[in-house]
Parts: C-alpha cells; structure tokens; sequence
C-alpha cells in the first residue's frame, strides 16, 4: 500500500470522470495500453478491484467510490499545503513569537493588533516581561523578534529603531519642586526614590542618570517590579521616579502625576526591534519587523500637557 503514487490516484479520478480507459487515456495524454497497466497496478497496490468492467465502460465499484472519496481528501490537502505554503511565503501567513519588555506594553499591543488585522494569517504569540527576561527569551530562540529599548550586545542580533523613548522625573502634584524650571540633579540628593528591579532598562537609565548622588530608597523598601505600581507609589506620595514618559501620559493628562524640570532630562532613548542574525527570519518575522519600522511611531503615548509650572 506504500506504493500508491500520485499518478495513480490522478488515474482513478480520470477513469470515474471519463466513464472509460480510453476517454481517460485521452484525458491524460496516454496512451489505453499504458493506462491499462497504470490501473492493473493500482489495483494490485490496493489488492480488490477498484472499476466493474461494463459494456458501457468503466464504473467505480463500492472500494472505487470510497478510493475516490480518499482521493478527493488527498486532493485538498495538497491544494491546502500549497496555499499555505504560499501564505507563509509571502508573509501572510505562519507562526510568530514577539518579546515585548514590560515598559513597551503601553504601545505594543496596539502595533500588534494593527498588524494581525493586515495579517490575519499570522498566529501570534505576544511574551511580555522585563529586559532580561526578554533577551533571555531571544537569546533561547523562544521569540523571533523582540521590541526593547537597550537591544543585546551578547549574542548576534540586528536592531532597528522604530521610536523615540524620552524618560522623565515624576512627582505627586504638590512636590517641593514642582513648578520649578531648570532644577539642578543635585537638588534631588536626599529625595525618596523609587525604582525598577535589576535588570530592567529604566532601572539602568535611573543608576547611569542618578548613580552620582546620594539618594534615599522610598520608604516601602522595595524594588518595584511594575510600572504600574511605580506611578500609584508616586501618586500615593511615596517617592519620585525617574520613568518612560510612554508609561505615564494618561497620569500626565488628568493632573495625577506631574513633571519635575530637571535639567538633563528628558533623557532620549530610543525603542528598537531587534532579532538574530545568526537564523534566517521567516516571511512572518519579516513582516513584523517591517511593519514596526514603519508604522510603530503611529501607537507610541504623547503627553498632553506640559510639565506643572
């Protein structure tokens, strides 16, 4: 039975269609003696006789029919393997893991489901966590690509910027400092702060910007793991924070949360998405990547007003 070729079953749908071997062999180009022996062999593959043998021709017997009707299934699954493969081809189709760092979910999950409405083929898995959470994740080949804003320098990755990431000074409205202009870093020392877990990009950002003066930790004595919980701390009189401006524009907006003038800030980063080079992106990967590029600046926060004077 594993010697059953395409060429037959192509046979067995020509004889059902034609009605007889020589109406078939005209069908396939050949000619009634080698289509003959095409069906003897068939048959023998099978091991029962496919076709009665009528004066008017050929009909497909009982095991014929449910020959055809495998024949048909195997028929569209060709044609659907094909179409697949065409869809993963062009791009349109296939399976894609994206790693977002956890500041980036403020944005990305708008730019992901831009895309998946342009390409509804595509099955998306979307991975959210911190910085080094992610690399790890693209350094294990468990995301094809991954948006962040410090790309990798340990394994071979390609980085493409897709916006600016400005980082700001918060504060509760009411602060000391607020309403100041120009106010010098050094006029934060002894100031409560409060920070991201090591490991994280704003974490790194807060001790390359600050890590020159004395602080005080935020009174809660811990590392906050969320942006979230970072801006209600402020909000709450806490601390202050050094934070993603993409993270804090609705706060901004309806007066929750204001912004300090510190000079030097805002520190402009940028957001990238990056992949490995040392595997070939599929069309799937390619696409998002591209589309990033290109449409990303579309979903990135505004603040939509200006720092509290």
């Amino acid at each position: 039975m594993t010697q059953l070729s395409f060429k037959q079953i192509e046979t067995l749908q020509a004889i059902a269609a034609e009605g007889s071997l020589v109406g078939a062999a005209q069908r396939l180009n050949m000619t009634p003696a080698a289509l003959t022996a095409r069906v003897k062999a068939l048959e023998d593959t099978v091991g029962m006789q496919l076709f009665d043998r009528l004066p008017s021709g050929l009909r497909p017997n009982m095991a014929g029919q449910a020959a055809l009707e495998s024949a048909r299934k195997i028929e569209n699954a060709i044609r659907e393997f094909v179409e697949l493969m065409e869809v993963i081809r062009t791009g349109k189709g296939g399976r894609l893991a994206v790693g977002v760092v956890s500041t980036a979910k403020y944005f990305a999950p708008r730019l992901v489901s831009a895309f998946t409405q342009e390409f509804p083929g595509v099955d998306m898995r979307l991975m959210i966590g911190n910085r080094d959470e992610m690399m790890e994740a693209l350094r294990r080949f468990e995301v094809d690509v991954a948006l962040t804003g410090r790309p990798p320098s340990d394994i071979p990755a390609a980085r493409y910027p897709i916006g600016a990431h400005p980082y700001l000074m918060i504060a509760p409205p009411g602060h000391r400092l607020s309403g100041r202009t120009d106010i010098p870093k050094e006029e934060l020392a002894g100031e409560a702060f409060l920070f991201r877990e090591e490991g994280s990009g704003s974490r790194a950002l807060f001790d390359y910007f600050l890590g020159d003066i004395p602080i005080q930790r935020a009174r809660i004595g811990i590392e906050l793991g969320s942006n979230e919980t970072i801006k209600q701390a402020v909000i709450a009189g806490l601390g202050i924070a050094l934070i993603s401006a993409h993270t804090i524009a609705a706060e901004i907006g309806d007066g929750r949360l204001v912004r300090l003038d510190v000079l030097g800030l805002p520190i402009i980063r940028h957001w990238y998405v990056v992949h490995r080079t040392d595997r070939e992106l599929s069309p799937a990967a390619l696409s998002f990547r591209d589309f990033a590029r290109e449409r990303c600046g579309h979903f990135l926060p505004r603040l939509v007003t200006p720092m509290a004077r």
